[in-house]
């Protein structure tokens, strides 16, 4: 029996079955440039290749581009709390808990993350003392990615900062969750600009695309299972001395 009359994936994948549909996901993009709206941001252009995928689902996505807002810094829910006088952040953390993913994304500078990426962070870790429903970490079961866009190299470097800070405050993260695309290193051209190569990109693309599917299956597969499941996770069982099959090794 041929590959394609039992059902499952040829070598060229052509066959590969796609597990469900994703027309009740929501995603939400980050987008950590310096540059304010209408300039042209590359790391745009990278996002909307994610971006295009999803909405070919039926997913509802939406990109939030971090500089155009004026968000305060600080690791509270709402810095106005806490000496700031303006802070918007409040109003677009709903856009987060809405979310079943969220993608992290952002340019390199000086060889790491843009400070808006930075802050970005900084702002969902606010809120990793929350609990969702169930009682677990308030980013229980969101998937999160990250795209990196820059024409030196750090791609890795940055995504491994932004997909580690994700999974510490609770985002699930599926594999090959970032993409990314550089010039040659030094001053040149950005993604975007004419002749780049970067839209052109195979390794590019086809990073992104699989990120995005990943991010899609994985989302899809913690919705249809109700999440992660609690056990063993929650902190305020902890809390209450539940210790989930722990032993201290001092009492054995």
């Amino acid at each position: 029996m041929n590959d394609t009359a039992s059902g499952t994936a040829n070598e060229t994948g052509t066959d590969a079955a796609r597990p469900g549909t994703y027309g009740d996901l929501k995603a939400v993009f980050f987008n950590g440039t310096l540059k304010k709206s209408p300039e042209t941001s590359n790391t745009q252009g990278l996002i909307e290749i994610s971006r295009r995928i999803m909405e070919k689902q039926g997913v509802a996505t939406s990109v939030i581009r971090t500089v155009d807002h004026d968000i305060a810094s600080g690791v509270y829910p709402d810095m106005r709390e806490h000496g700031w006088a303006s802070d918007e952040w409040p109003a677009l953390y709903p856009a987060v808990q809405e979310s079943d993913i969220v993608v992290v994304a952002g340019p390199i500078w000086l060889g790491d993350n843009s400070s808006q990426t930075k802050k970005l962070i900084e702002r969902l870790y606010a809120h990793s003392g929350e609990l969702n429903s169930k009682g677990q970490w308030a980013f229980y079961p969101k998937v999160g990615g990250c795209l990196i866009t820059g024409n030196e190299d750090g791609i890795k470097h940055c995504a491994m900062n932004v997909l580690y800070s994700l999974q510490h405050i609770g985002f699930t993260i599926p594999p090959q969750a970032d993409a990314g695309w550089i010039g040659a290193v030094g001053p040149g051209p950005s993604y975007l600009d004419e002749g780049s190569g970067g839209p052109e990109s195979d390794f590019t693309n086809r990073n992104t695309t699989f990120m995005t599917w990943n991010l899609l299956h994985l989302a899809r597969m913690l919705k249809d299972a109700g999440g992660i499941p609690a056990y063993g996770n929650l902190p305020e069982g902890w809390k209450a001395g539940t210790r989930f099959d722990f032993e201290n090794p001092e009492y054995r």
